[in-house]
């Protein structure tokens, strides 16, 4: 009964207590709805994103003014709050239209200890004039999981004078200048072109627009960029015609703007063209023959064989194979010796080999000839002049030729003696001597069926068909044609053709139809068809 009485007691004390605390704390109805206001009108815990969190310092930023076209960074710091480590994530940025914006330094993305304090830097492009604004939103391991900032401020439009695009595709460099072109080298240059927005572009078309005979071409593999990513246009200037080229890379895409430009300008000022240099420029990857002379010079007053051997070497980076070694002319009395420097021989850089030339004079005076080699390196040919005076002709009938012995063993026992009817005498060629050439000179003055009058450096001798016969060291076989006489060493021929206007007939008919005596000049044309035209 007492401990009924005293609970009654405790709820009417607990009653006028509370009565009493209404009575000194009157509900207000700001109080009241405050829960339901804008956030930044709440206390300072909840307008830095709510206590114990990771909040930012400053949770609006005045970006202040960016011009058109122009970066500005900006950074936010972000403190920890919540009095133990937090982990920040990913970032997030929402540009308005006005700008472009990219996160160029995050200092928060490692471990944050309690009342540390990190930076974010980021980069503002201003794109178009007015206001800009970038929400930033950065994910944490706190409560909140989320904290956001504000950047704001103007773009300013370009100065009065100045008229400047700026595209939603950034071109670097703005203008591709190819300079003044000396040569006809093609030159390549490059343009990146970067999505400076915030939204995927797709690249539709990329040309040049320029004359037929300008010379440019490009050539690129973009397709399409997202927001920062970047891709490259190779442009090609290849000079076709001597003065300014000028045109305009045109790119069309899916932005806003719809094109990007950039300018082309180039000028070919070609060099006078100029006497060519014996030895050429190296070229990278490719042989360079060069020789120990620019030409070879047998001097004057030459009355006997004479022999010059030149160096040919290879000065590049690269293998050479030799072609054709020949002279220009063949009738000089000049031979090229067939060791050595011959075709198909292959160089390596800084290799050599021998090039030997003997003249030996056909007529007196002075020669004007050339010797062009053949190969795959740069320029392809080498030509050496060959000059000099010779005082007197050089026969080469007396030259005197190699033979040799050899012996049949079949029928031979130890011990037998051998005579020299066993022996058999065969004629050795000179393998380093053109055959060819110690017929130069050498002309048919008169021709029959069966033998003919040639005359060369040593005089007249007759050859006649079928027989051997020793001119300049080599033995011939003659062979008496129609046309001429063909001499015959090894593989190697000669044919030495008859020229008809030298026959007796034709000067003696020419004679006798300017005389006036009909009779005697009709004999003597006959005597001489007998003796130009005569049989065995």
């Amino acid at each position: 009964m007492i401990e009924g009485r005293m609970k009654n007691s405790l709820r009417t004390l607990l009653v006028l207590g509370l009565m009493g605390l209404g009575a000194a704390c009157p509900r207000s109805p700001a109080l009241a709805q405050s829960a339901f206001g804008d956030p930044p009108s709440r206390g300072g815990a909840n307008q830095a994103g709510g206590g114990g969190d990771l909040v930012p310092v400053q949770p609006v930023i005045d970006g202040g003014q960016i011009s058109v076209g122009a970066t500005s960074q900006v950074v936010v710091l972000f403190r920890n709050d919540s009095g133990r480590p937090l982990q920040a994530g990913a970032i997030q940025l929402y540009p308005s239209s006005t700008v472009s914006s990219s996160v160029a330094l995050n200092n928060c993305n490692e471990e944050l200890a309690a009342g540390s304090v990190c930076a974010v830097s980021v980069s503002v492009k201003g794109l178009q004039a007015g206001s800009w604004r970038v929400e930033m939103l950065m994910r944490h391991s706190g409560r909140a999981r989320l904290v956001t900032a504000t950047l704001s401020g103007t773009v300013s439009a370009a100065d009065a004078g100045e008229k400047e695009f700026i595209s939603d595709i950034e071109a670097i460099p703005t203008e591709l200048d190819f300079g003044d072109l000396e040569s006809a080298q093609s030159v390549v240059r490059g343009v990146v072109m970067r999505n400076i927005t915030s939204d995927p572009i797709d690249i539709n078309a990329i040309y040049i627009e320029a004359a037929a005979q300008s010379g440019y071409s490009l050539r690129t593999d973009c397709s399409r960029l997202m927001p920062g990513q970047a891709c490259i246009v190779t442009v090609t200037w290849s000079p076709v015609l001597e003065g300014q080229a000028s045109g305009v890379l045109l790119i069309e895409h899916s932005g806003p703007t719809s094109v990007a430009s950039v300018k082309l300008d180039g000028e070919f000022k070609p060099d006078e063209t100029t006497q060519a240099k014996p030895f050429p420029r190296p070229v990278p990857g490719k042989g360079l023959l060069v020789a120990s002379q620019e030409k070879v010079d047998f001097g004057s007053g030459v009355a006997t064989t004479s022999s010059i051997t030149v160096s040919l070497v290879n000065i590049g980076d690269a293998p050479l194979t030799l072609g054709e070694v020949a002279m220009a002319s063949g009738d000089n009395g000049v031979s090229i010796s067939k060791k050595g420097c011959a075709p198909k021989t292959v160089l390596e850089p800084v290799e050599a080999c021998p090039l030997t030339l003997t003249w030996s004079p056909v007529r007196e005076g002075a020669i004007l000839d050339d010797v062009q080699i053949a190969h795959d390196g740069t320029r392809g040919v080498l030509v050496l002049p060959v000059r000099g005076t010779s005082s007197a002709i050089i026969s080469q009938d007396s030259k005197a030729i190699r033979i040799a012995s050899t012996t049949s063993t079949a029928s031979l026992e130890p011990g037998d003696l051998v005579s020299s009817e066993d022996q058999e005498v065969i004629v050795v060629r000179d393998d380093s001597v053109d055959p060819a050439s110690v017929l130069d000179g050498f002309v048919v003055t008169s021709h029959s069926q069966k033998r003919s009058i040639i005359s060369g450096p040593g005089g007249s001798r007759i050859v006649y068909d079928g027989e051997e016969v020793v001119i300049g060291g080599f033995l011939w076989n003659v062979n008496i044609r129609s046309s001429g006489v063909e001499f015959r060493s090894g593989d190697d021929k000669v044919l030495l053709l008859f020229d008809r206007s030298l026959s007796s007939v034709n000067r003696v008919t020419g004679q006798s139809g300017s005389g006036s005596a009909g009779s005697s000049g009709s004999s003597s044309a006959s005597t001489a068809s007998s003796t130009a035209t005569g049989t065995n």
